[in-house]
């Protein structure tokens, strides 16, 4: 029979990560409600902002946001009844199409970022050191390439050319 360590340190990381995670979605949130958002409105809004021409194929934005297909779509219907996001059909490939984001959707994320900032600085990288904050960037992503390597696609060039 194998006896598990009950207070093995690997057990103690995901319990660690789940808490924190737990902690900061819960502390940031009121900034999100405030502006009119989910945090997957907000996180699709940033996605989409941080994107070469604030745009990505729906696939790549829901590879990126760890939603499915249909998830990803009822996000961004949303968004565009509100007017933050448009979807624009890719005029080489009748498949593809893009969320891209709106002036109005940038006017919302300048809103909203300002104090999410300050949250994110108060409760984790306002914590560590720059060189603490270099190796925790850096730790994650090599854990986030292992558990989700689909989280960076879309961010380089397409075949299919973004609308203007």
């Amino acid at each position: 029979m194998n006896v598990v360590n009950i207070d093995d340190p690997r057990l103690t990381a995901m319990g660690l990560l789940a808490e924190v995670h737990a902690g900061l979605t819960a502390r940031l949130q009121p900034v999100f409600n405030a502006a009119g958002l989910s945090d997957i409105d907000f996180e699709t809004l940033l996605r989409l902002g941080r994107s070469p021409r604030q745009s990505l194929r729906m696939s790549d934005l829901a590879a990126q946001t760890g939603l499915s297909t249909s998830g990803v779509t009822r996000v961004v219907d949303r968004l565009e009844r509100d007017s933050l996001v448009a979807r624009v059909a890719c005029a080489t490939d009748r498949r593809a199409s893009y969320a891209t984001l709106t002036d109005a959707g940038r006017e919302k994320l300048e809103t909203v970022l300002p104090r999410h900032l300050e949250d994110i600085d108060t409760c984790l990288t306002g914590l560590l050191s720059a060189e603490e904050l270099d190796v925790f960037l850096a730790t994650l992503r090599r854990i986030r390439d292992v558990v989700r390597p689909c989280a960076t696609v879309g961010a380089i060039e397409e075949e299919c050319p973004a609308p203007s």
